[in-house]
């Protein structure tokens, strides 16, 4: 199994994780149940990142893990647990539903919040889930975070979608362990300067939805499939005419996968570690025949060879529509 150093001087985890937003029903129903069995997985087969958010779920996958803690004495010194604050929803957000708030007041009553539900002391990574770029500098909330770490409630500081530049101008108030961002064949922004500024201050690159949503892998969303309240549904690459001309793309990658004897899963996500020493997936799944798929792309080393013919197949910028509606732009910091 594949570790990655979480920042410069931070623990060594499992190259692949786990992100839990889908122990919500963002991408289809599930239960309590379903999501202690993952967690069930996840030590069984080795995986130790579990990746989390204040706002999944309404606060249930923060306490799911809680509780599984609580029943599980051991889980929660096995499990290196990174959560994320500065996004509320309610009558008073705005943009759907969800605002940002980066606000030391704020902030700290998310991340209090937080621990309580995740039943510890102190989180191991805490994120900015969004940044505030209207209300609040980088720099001032960085101050924040940092004096959350002096007061030993955080170990670590992460970023989710932002720009390098905003990356840079916070690790020079603080040492910035982790980046989280949409990161897949078929969302390669990240290549425009993230991964490579990530490198260079050994700033850990943690790429969530790994296998597109859902598109590379062996089950992709056919047309006509029923997305009715889930996250797909307004994304604009699962409509048509996006959609068909995604999965004739799709297609070709499945059979590839298939060629060299692999779930289409475990290759999309091998492809992702491949892109450097640095870089960690938390593919989020509500199957856990699906998370086996992923703990095995921690162990398939691709040859040059291999990696010029995923390119092959599926080349830069195939992908059809934006990844993301109008709608669901919710801070995320465009650039380039």
């Amino acid at each position: 199994m594949i570790k990655r150093r979480l920042g410069a001087d931070g623990p060594e985890i499992t190259a692949v994780g786990y992100g839990s937003m889908s122990f919500g029903a963002a991408y289809g129903p599930t239960s309590r149940a379903n999501s202690v069995a993952i967690l069930d997985a996840m030590r069984d087969w080795g995986l130790d990142h579990f990746d989390t958010a204040f706002i999944y779920a309404g606060g249930e996958a923060e306490t799911i893990f809680g509780a599984y803690c609580k029943d599980n004495p051991s889980a929660r010194d096995y499990f290196t647990v990174a959560t994320k604050g500065g996004i509320f929803s309610g009558p008073s957000a705005d943009n759907d539903g969800y605002a940002n708030n980066n606000s030391r007041a704020f902030l700290t009553e998310q991340l209090d919040t937080s621990l309580r539900r995740l039943g510890t002391d102190c989180v191991d990574l805490y994120y900015l889930h969004r940044w505030d770029r209207e209300r609040t500098p980088i720099e001032e909330a960085m101050e924040t975070l940092a004096g959350f770490v002096k007061a030993g409630k955080i170990r670590a500081i992460g970023l989710s979608e932002v720009a390098p530049s905003t990356l840079r101008r916070a690790a020079a108030v603080h040492p910035v362990a982790a980046v989280q961002s949409e990161y897949s064949l078929w969302t390669r922004q990240p290549e425009l300067g993230m991964l490579q500024a990530c490198a260079a201050l050994g700033t850990a690159f943690v790429a969530f939805s790994p296998v597109g949503r859902g598109m590379l892998t062996d089950r992709p969303v056919q047309v006509g499939q029923d997305l009715s309240g889930q996250f797909l549904e307004g994304n604009p690459r699962f409509q048509e005419p996006n959609l068909s001309a995604n999965l004739l793309w799709v297609d070709g990658f499945r059979a590839l996968a298939s060629d060299m004897g692999v779930a289409a899963a475990t290759l999309a996500q091998a492809w992702v570690l491949a892109k450097g020493e640095h870089c960690i997936v938390i593919p989020g799944t509500r199957s856990v025949a699906h998370l086996k798929e992923a703990a095995q792309a921690a162990s398939l080393r691709l040859t040059e060879t291999q990696l010029a013919r995923i390119e092959e197949v599926l080349p830069l910028g195939f992908a059809q529509g934006d990844r993301y509606s109008d709608a669901q732009w919710k801070g995320q910091e465009r650039y380039c």
